[in-house]
């Protein structure tokens, strides 16, 4: 009985650790990706070019090259991506945001950002339609790792300015049949370890059409069936990111619950 309850331990752990299992994550700052994600930021110019570009939205107003800053990180030795972008000035989100080359349909994600002033704003938008956000001293459902708009912001989680955090997000795309929208998309998260969001359901793209993908499609409820990529937002601000990676997924049931 006791060799039998090890190796029923031991497929347990087995399980949570597989990468290739939904409830498998590693959270946190520093989180290493698996062995079948991909890279997406790693602080460098050469990737920053080789895998982002801008988001040619209906306000966009910068040009490429991508005008992200490679700066050092203010913690930590290495370079990071800086968000200040002249385009941006004032807040205008939409002028010079960056999107991954690639789009996603449901994924794992690791975001870790750095606000390097009091009020500093950005984003993280999943398939340039969602957005998590990035906004120091806002705890409302506007605020700090809110699902925009859908949640409170869980501001307790949040380290400060100056300080790294991170994002461990597992998503899964809204579902059609016939070309009808039949299942809303889901996230889960955890902020800088703590798990914050479970199986929340996105109702619509908030922000309009300057913000992401179907914004101003039937005021953000017209989400179609295309899948689109990571975002993050510029606002003129000096918000620094570092270490994103991303695992595809197939979930096939409507479940983004993860454990740590």
């Amino acid at each position: 009985m006791r060799f039998t309850g090890f190796i029923t331990s031991l497929f347990a752990l087995f399980l949570l650790l597989s990468p290739g299992s939904s409830a498998w994550a590693e959270v946190g700052i520093g989180a290493t990706a698996p062995a079948d994600a991909e890279i997406l930021l790693d602080g460098s110019r050469e990737m920053l070019d080789q895998k982002w570009t801008y988001w040619e939205g209906p306000r966009f107003s910068s040009s490429l090259p991508i005008k992200w800053k490679v700066v050092e990180d203010p913690v930590d030795a290495g370079t990071v991506i800086m968000s200040d972008d002249p385009a941006a000035a004032g807040g205008k989100y939409g002028t010079a945001d960056i999107v991954t080359k690639k789009k996603y349909q449901d994924f794992r994600l690791h975001v870790e950002f750095l606000v390097m002033k009091p009020g500093g704003n950005s984003g993280v938008y999943l398939q340039n339609r969602y957005e998590i956000q990035v906004l120091d001293g806002d705890k409302t459902k506007h605020g700090m790792a809110a699902v925009i708009n859908e949640t409170e912001s869980p501001y307790h989680a949040y380290n400060g300015t100056g300080k790294w955090n991170a994002y461990d997000i597992t998503f899964r795309a809204a579902r059609f049949k016939d070309g009808k929208l039949v299942e809303k998309p889901l996230v889960s998260m955890y902020f800088n370890g703590k798990k914050v969001h479970e199986n929340v359901t996105i109702n619509k793209v908030w922000g309009g059409a300057n913000s992401g993908l179907d914004g101003g499609n039937n005021n953000g409820f017209g989400i179609t069936d295309t899948p689109g990529g990571i975002k993050l937002q510029c606002e003129g601000h000096d918000v620094r990111y570092r270490n994103i990676w991303i695992q595809p997924l197939d979930l096939k049931t409507a479940d983004t619950d993860f454990k740590e």
